[in-house]
């Protein structure tokens, strides 16, 4: 893969991430009690949901963070699909089948990015030589 295309991609799926985490974290206990009350009827109990709705933001601010300095790129690529597929399974048990696609996108990306991460050149990691 061309080291700018690279570039490119991680950069949009770092904005996206990072710009998730970075408007929930001010209002985080706003967005649990969103998060909680949309599970509320879910398959999943409230002792998963409640955690979760804490760390999203946190991972989403944390991944994006360092996907955009190209620092810890694998793990983070690694760890932002993880996310997705948490995700993804959640977006399952409340049936919200419209979020899925831009879910789905965000795991394919990881993934293509998983595949070519020779060509992170644009990087801290390429700087430091890790």
């Amino acid at each position: 893969m061309n080291t700018t295309v690279f570039l490119l991609l991680r950069l949009g799926i770092a904005i996206s991430m990072f710009g998730h985490g970075l408007v929930r974290l001010p209002k985080l206990q706003t967005f649990s009690q969103w998060m909680i009350g949309i599970f509320e009827k879910s398959m999943l109990p409230k002792i998963v949901v409640v955690p979760f709705s804490y760390f999203l933001p946190i991972a989403e601010l944390t991944i994006g963070l360092l996907l955009f300095t190209g620092l810890f790129t694998k793990p983070a690529l690694l760890l932002g699909g993880i996310m997705m597929l948490a995700l993804l399974f959640g977006t399952s048990m409340i049936e919200n089948w419209e979020a899925i696609p831009s879910q789905l996108l965000h795991l394919i990306f990881c993934a293509i990015l998983l595949q070519f991460i020779d060509s992170n050149i644009w990087s801290l990691d390429s700087l430091l030589g890790k």
